[in-house]
């Protein structure tokens, strides 16, 4: 099978059948009065799997977090870590830590204070304690550091405080709602590497809460794209965006063009779509395609996967004209939002691989896109 994309590392433990699940929500519901915060989900995540809960605000995935931490208990269902269930276990007697986005530190204690104050608080031996400090202070690379106090700290060092505060206690799970959310966009991307360093190094499972997919796509070995209190999709990263199960997903992860149209033809790994635009779409599909002629089907493609050209693609399928209506410079590439006769917006990418461009496309220009058959992926909802 070929791979949809780069791997950040061989760690796949859901592919193996006889691999028991970490944390298993077994038809869990939450119930908030009348409204339905969570609606009865089944969820598995593995040992030392860095894990995301993805979606907009409202879908649930924060009261996940919170009944896995003890915050909150399930209306329905049950939680099992390790294979023992947290039914009726109180926050503070579960091997796990939470981390909240204004990490919440103690402003008269040093970072080494700040750092060691839970092992403090757990009755270690004054000597552990230094040497578990010390060795977390020189993981998050804070040494220099350990006498300031958090005001005289970065966004970012803060948030390296707060994060080794979380793990001097090694639990066995840690929890991250939004971790990032306060750091500026360069600190937060350098931020997301030292996270996954941190936790590959540390062997420990991270389960984190975010509405941001790049941030999510970065980190996660999976992503659980969320909506309305159930998970509508589970996969690599590469598969959430490359293979999205619906429209939802593919909306909802990176930018897309969606395509509506009829099945016309369907042979075996293909299908011909005449879409509402008028052009035809030739696409490769799998075994599992379910829809028959004359079905409504979507096509989905991503910016970056579509060709632009002045010139007609000898073609005859997959190809399509039209007026230049916007045009976004982004440095590594160049986004332009192209009208179709039919009033339709496509949106295509086009790398940026040399520093000047000899015939440069404008507002207004006519333009040609177009896709290999392999390019985008049909939806049948």
């Amino acid at each position: 099978m070929k791979s949809l994309g780069s791997t950040r590392r061989s760690f796949t433990p859901w592919l193996d059948k006889e691999t028991k699940p970490y944390i298993s929500f077994q038809n869990v519901t939450k119930k908030f009065g009348d409204f339905v915060a969570v609606d009865n989900l089944t969820l598995n995540i593995y040992e030392r799997e860095f894990y995301s809960l993805l979606g907009p605000s409202g879908c649930g995935k924060t009261t996940l977090l919170r009944m896995l931490a003890g915050f909150e208990e399930p209306t329905s269902g049950e939680i099992f870590l390790d294979g023992v269930s947290l039914k009726g276990v109180p926050p503070h007697k579960r091997p796990v830590n939470m981390m909240f986005q204004s990490y919440a530190l103690f402003p008269h204690m040093s970072v080494r204070d700040n750092i060691g104050f839970g092992l403090k608080q757990a009755g270690i031996a004054k000597a552990q304690i230094t040497e578990r400090v010390d060795a977390i202070l020189k993981l998050v690379k804070l040494e220099e550091f350990a006498k300031r106090k958090p005001d005289q700290l970065s966004g970012g060092q803060r948030q390296r405080v707060a994060l080794a505060r979380s793990v001097v206690l090694r639990p066995k799970l840690l929890l991250l709602d939004e971790p990032l959310g306060a750091l500026d966009k360069k600190l937060r991307e350098e931020t997301q590497f030292e996270l996954m360093d941190l936790q590959h190094e540390l062997g420990l499972t991270f389960m984190i809460v975010t509405h941001d997919q790049e941030e999510a796509m970065t980190m996660s070995d999976r992503i659980a794209v969320m909506d309305k209190g159930t998970v509508i999709q589970t996969g690599t990263p590469a598969e959430i965006y490359e293979a999205p199960n619906s429209r939802y997903v593919a909306d909802f992860i990176g930018t897309v063009n969606t395509l509506e149209g009829k099945v016309k033809e369907k042979a075996a790994g293909k299908v011909k779509i005449v879409g509402k635009d008028g052009f035809t779409i030739e696409a490769a599909t799998t075994d599992q395609f379910a829809l028959n002629t004359d079905d409504t089907a979507w096509f989905s493609i991503r910016p970056e996967k579509i060709k632009v050209s002045r010139s007609k693609p000898d073609k005859q399928t997959n190809a399509v004209e039209g007026e230049v209506w916007d045009i976004g410079y982004l440095g590594d590439m160049t986004l332009f939002n192209v009208m179709l006769d039919s009033g339709t917006i496509m949106r295509a990418s086009v790398l940026n691989a040399k520093r000047t461009v000899d015939d440069p496309i404008g507002y207004e220009d006519r333009i040609w896109l177009s896709f290999e058959p392999d390019a985008g992926i049909v939806l049948e909802r």
